[in-house]
């Protein structure tokens, strides 16, 4: 992988962790008793959306738009 291309990914990595983090810890405090493979549904969900909007709103990596 070019180091450019991991640069310009890594604020968005950085972001979908984050997100993932506060969800996941919101979820747990509202909802408790969630099973290990919920978490991991959300988790997958929360990815796979927050890749497709930074492409709609065109500030997605140039690897991501490929």
């Amino acid at each position: 992988m070019d180091t450019d291309e991991l640069k310009e990914a890594l604020p968005h990595y950085l972001a979908i962790i984050v997100l993932v983090g506060v969800i996941i810890t919101a979820l747990r405090f509202f909802a408790e008793g969630l099973s290990f493979w919920i978490e991991l549904v959300i988790v997958m969900a929360i990815v796979l959306v927050y890749q497709a909007v930074v492409v709609q709103l065109g500030v997605a990596p140039s690897r991501w738009e490929r």
